[in-house]
């Protein structure tokens, strides 16, 4: 649609739920003509999944039913919209509007694929809720947008976000992942400091939504994974994607939707408008469509499964051509695409060829009169006036207007000259002349715009037959775009092996060996890599270390290359093993939540349940602090027994602390994995390494050392001092204990561990055999 350029969201998004807490959200994309369906029980009170799927979609609309709450005080979904999205435009229809039937007819109407292959046709009673926000979704946008979906041509996709990893909006916000910390206060140039805005080096706005969409939702599957992988160095596609207009996508608007009857005679410059960007469409389909030889000669050789299917799909598909060719019946052959303003207009003026249309030949002549008198008009002025440096400017809203740079005007300007607005160096100006014949121009103009879409009606109406094609089409540019000027543009401008590629398995272990932080280090030259060894038999890592010795950093840094890998990008390591991850949960900073009336405390207590609710085996977990805001012994308390809750589950856990009593989890539970970050100390001041190193480190009084730097009376640290002392010397007895006691346990889950390593090995036969028998030899030595 017209109004739904730009790189922004044009997403409609539909909610409606059910007593039971079970939410059916539909997500209607204006500019691609595609419907997204989740039905799903919220198992969050502060409804947690559905703000993840709105923080997804960014709408710009969310549709609600009336908020008919119980006289209780549980919330809902319309009091959730209130509360966390009140500058987005909210609509209440009637329930009735909420019409599963209605919904389900729709869908199989105007669905591209058959609602058998979604699923829907055999579940449609289990999925009723989904269908009926799609119901009120597809209503409103007939009602507000004055267009209707063509049948078969609207991509429907149903409970899509579970074929992906589950990124949660607390989780986005906390690894920068869209934008960095506080970047109102910081600034627009702080936004290279977020993943998504290092990685936007996309060319066109679909493959910039599509990189977006990546980055919040990466993939699971380790086929379509590889097949990414595959492409990334494949750079001669780089060339040919200039080719194609950057807003190839959003001409399926314009064959996807249908405009409501509008009577002849209501030619109104809105209707111009509307008819001015359909033959800009048509234009650009015909640019992109010349342009698809380039691809299929790039392709034709290509190895990787992914670019071998493109070349099946579309470089050998007929109807490409089909299409080409009915265009070609009608539309000039030397029209493209232009984004030079005038160019453009001119462009979409003649894009019919002559002869076809005898009104529409008039309009044209009329528009190069105008045209050419508003030249005349200028050189005119330029010899009249004396100015030799009057340009001539043409904008789509203000037509023609005069610049005049201000070190040519000798006093004052002639008085001729009216709409007088300083610009710059420059001063915009307009005459009575000139804006009557700007008014003429514009006039015929829009006369042939519409004399062109009349001519354009069984062009759109046999373009519409084949719209799959087209959607297709677009989708393919765009995962190309944000492979190649993305993914494969950040690898060439690394030095090599900077970014490596990859491995995935099913249940292996997760090991990163010299990973580094894909956001700081291009900011800090001289960036420490660290290690990470995840796996059954060790899935728990807690990590201590002094304040800004590097741990959340680290904790941060494990989690955005386990998305980067998932997109199916290189990443920044030596070398990298990973099993797949369905959901990454962080709970990381300490802030009130005004909001919500939520102290820190609180806020962090809420983030820990939805995470212990929604954990899986197959999760990644990252823990900073937790307890910190409430009572040492409280909190103390907290962070053990979640400890030992993610211990039990197979899911892999990175615990940073202040703790030292939470090391020693790994006397009692052989699963636990102590490291901490290097740091030493020399004359009472800490110089840190940001170096991960194995095992507990005691390193005395930090705290007090930093706050004593901060200025704290030195009376108040001597005190600190002694206190402590007293503390740790039972603490440390108690460690020694529990260390003789399960000394033996510690040794036969390191054995396990090495087994595990070996079954997800790559190593060949005799490799694996001797490494076998020196782990018997071990055994044996350690009398296991």
């Amino acid at each position: 649609m017209e109004n739904d350029g730009g790189e922004g969201s044009s997403f409609i998004v539909s909610i409606i739920e059910n007593r039971a807490k079970e939410v059916g959200l539909a997500a209607f994309d204006l500019r691609s003509a595609s419907l997204h369906l989740s039905q799903y029980i919220e198992t969050s009170s502060s409804y947690q999944n559905t703000k993840t799927l709105l923080h997804f979609y960014d709408p710009i609309v969310i549709i609600v039913p009336p908020n008919k709450s119980a006289s209780n005080s549980t919330s809902t979904v319309a009091e959730l919209v209130d509360r966390f999205y009140g500058s987005v435009k909210k609509a209440v229809l009637a329930r009735g509007c909420f019409d599963d039937t209605k919904g389900a007819i729709l869908i199989k109407n105007l669905a591209a694929k058959d609602p058998s292959a979604l699923g829907l046709d055999t579940y449609y009673k289990q999925y009723y809720l989904c269908l009926a926000a799609a119901a009120a979704a597809l209503k409103w946008t007939e009602a507000e947008k004055g267009v209707v979906v063509t049948n078969h041509s609207l991509s429907v996709t149903f409970n899509g976000s579970f074929d992906h990893m589950n990124i949660d909006a607390t989780s986005v916000q906390n690894l920068e992942i869209i934008e960095p910390f506080h970047s109102a206060l910081l600034g627009t140039s702080n936004k290279k400091r977020s993943l998504f805005h290092m990685l936007k080096t996309t060319k066109t706005i679909g493959g910039t939504r599509l990189l977006r969409a990546n980055l919040l939702q990466p993939l699971k599957d380790i086929e379509t994974i590889n097949a990414r992988l595959d492409c990334l160095l494949f750079f001669a596609l780089c060339q040919v994607l200039r080719k194609f207009p950057k807003e190839t996508d959003r001409v399926l608007c314009h064959f996807c939707f249908k405009s409501k009857k509008v009577k002849i005679e209501a030619l109104s410059a809105d209707r111009a408008k509307k008819s001015q960007v359909l033959v800009s469409s048509v234009i650009l389909l015909k640019t992109a469509l010349d342009a698809l030889p380039l691809l299929s000669k790039a392709l034709k050789d290509a190895k990787s499964s992914l670019l071998s299917n493109i070349y099946k799909s579309v470089c050998e598909n007929e109807k490409y051509d089909l299409i080409k060719k009915r265009i070609e019946e009608i539309i000039d052959e030397d029209v493209l695409h232009a984004r030079v303003p005038f160019v453009a207009c001119t462009q979409q003026c003649f894009a019919v060829k002559a002869g076809i249309d005898g009104l529409l030949d008039i309009s044209r002549r009329s528009f190069c009169e105008t045209s050419e008198a508003i030249h005349n008009l200028a050189n005119n002025y330029r010899e009249d006036f004396k100015l030799p440096n009057l340009k001539l400017t043409f904008k789509n809203r203000q037509g023609f207007h005069f610049v005049i740079p201000q070190k040519n005007i000798q006093g004052k300007l002639p008085s001729k000259f009216i709409q007088v607005v300083k610009h710059g160096n420059s001063i915009h100006c307009s005459t009575l002349e000139l804006a009557s014949l700007n008014a003429r121009n514009k006039s015929a103009a829009a006369e042939c715009y519409t004399r062109t879409e009349v001519c354009l009606e069984e062009l759109m109406d046999a373009i519409r037959e084949n719209v799959s094609a087209l959607t297709l089409l677009a989708e393919i540019l765009c995962l190309l775009d944000m492979i190649v000027n993305s993914f494969a543009h950040m690898i060439s401008t690394k030095p090599v092996d900077q970014y490596t590629r990859p491995e995935f398995t099913e249940n292996g272990p997760m090991a990163i060996d010299s990973g580094r932080h894909p956001i700081l280090e291009s900011i800090h030259n001289d960036f420490v890599a660290n290690n990470l060894f995840l796996s059954e038999a060790s899935n728990m890592v807690i990590v201590t270390g002094p304040n800004m010795s590097g741990k959340s950093t680290y904790l941060q840094q494990v989690c955005l290359i386990v998305i980067l890998a998932q997109v199916g990008c290189y990443v920044p390591v030596r070398f990298s093993t990973l099993r797949v991850v369905d959901r990454v949960f962080t709970r990381m900073g300490a802030v009130d939540n005004l909001e919500s009336n939520s102290s820190t405390f609180m806020t962090e207590m809420k983030e820990t349940a939805f995470i212990m609710q929604n954990v899986s085996h197959r999760s990644l977990i990252v823990m900073d602090e937790l307890g910190r805001a409430t009572s040492s012994s409280d909190g103390l308390a907290i962070a053990w027994s979640c400890c030992e809750h993610l211990l039990s589950l197979k899911a892999y856990t990175i615990f940073a602390t202040h703790m030292e009593n939470i090391s020693e989890l790994a006397t009692m539970y052989p699963n636990v994995k102590i490291l901490h970050f290097h740091v030493d100390l020399k004359n009472n001041h800490l110089e840190f390494k940001f170096q991960l190193k194995e095992g507990p480190k005691h390193i005395p009084h930090y705290g007090l050392l930093l706050a004593e730097v901060a200025g704290l009376p030195s009376s108040v640290i001597e005190t600190a001092r002694m206190i402590t002392a007293r503390i740790s010397e039972k603490e440390k007895k108690r460690m020694e204990v529990n260390c003789l006691q399960n000394h033996s346990i510690q040794r036969a889950y390191h054995v396990a561990q090495r087994l595990l390593c070996l079954k997800y090995s790559n190593q060949d036969e005799d490799t694996i055999r001797q490494a076998l028998q020196n782990l018997k030899e071990y055994c044996v030595k350690q009398k296991l």
